[in-house]
């Protein structure tokens, strides 16, 4: 790849508050296997106003943002697009000759592995967390017919709000749970965070569970998806997420669809 860089090549970055190699090594294997004249680089911002300033500043052309950012560039681009005005958050940015297009392909991913995963929508669902992709996840959720759940979340301005934009409850304990489909859209088990050894709902909860999804990408086998399999749980995964949202973010990007094989191919090579 180095070999073939030059003043022509395109720039794709992901901003994260603890970035990892899967979306670096995705776009970059798919760029290789198309033959496109793009780079793409991880960056963890000390600053995200500087930052988003950088994209517009050095002609990038696209930016993934990840936790903690998805709320915090809502005002730092110009056209915020239905995926992300919708839930006001964003993972997805497009630069178009100075002009930064916002997008969403979170949601898009969720909806869709609900479906492949043929989860039950009559499912009681309890969604942890109140961020940007507790936002995304109970979006898709409302979208796919999952009218009774619950938003745990600590923070109490924030888990009310959203629970109440799509009709759901709230509360800020897990005790006594109903079982059904449990959803971690937090950080609580992320590889290099405080809380990476930590459930985000108690072991019960997740032994009653119907069905376990972990958007928390890196590591794959986070404890919740572990203890889930333990138990006999059904689980979705968080790298099954990244690879879908990231293909999606490939396509704004490049303006190419890679297909379905190209997709696994490298989401297989992002984590090895």
């Amino acid at each position: 790849m180095l070999e073939r860089i030059s003043k022509d090549t395109r720039l794709c970055i992901s901003m994260s508050g603890r970035p990892s190699n899967i979306g670096t090594r995705f776009h970059n294997f798919l760029y290789e296997e198309l033959g496109l004249d793009f780079v793409y680089k991880a960056f963890a911002p000390a600053n995200i106003e500087d930052a988003v300033a950088g994209i517009r500043g050095l002609g990038i052309r696209g930016a993934g943002v990840s936790m903690p950012f998805k709320e915090a560039v809502l005002p730092l681009v110009d056209v915020l697009h239905d995926s992300a005005r919708a839930i006001e958050s964003v993972n997805t940015i497009v630069n178009e000759d100075g002009v930064l297009h916002a997008y969403n392909t979170d949601y898009q991913a969720v909806s869709d592995l609900l479906v492949e995963h043929r989860v039950d929508p009559s499912l009681p669902v309890t969604v942890v967390g109140s961020g940007g992709m507790a936002k995304a996840v109970t979006a898709a959720l409302r979208h796919n017919g999952f009218d009774e759940g619950t938003v745990l979340a600590r923070n109490e301005g924030a888990g009310r709000a959203l629970a109440r934009k799509y009709g759901y409850t709230w509360r800020s304990d897990a005790e006594g749970l109903a079982p059904g489909l449990i959803v971690n859209a937090t950080p609580i088990g992320m590889a290099g965070g405080a809380e990476s050894e930590d459930l985000p709902v108690p072991r019960e909860a997740v032994a009653a569970a119907a069905t376990v999804f972990d958007v928390v990408a890196m590591p794959p086998d986070t404890p919740l998806v572990r203890y889930a399999r333990e138990c006999g749980v059904p689980v979705i995964t968080g790298d099954e997420v990244i690879a879908l949202q990231a293909a999606l973010q490939f396509e704004l990007y490049t303006g190419v669809t890679p297909t379905r094989d190209q997709i696994r191919r490298a989401s297989e090579y992002s984590r090895s």
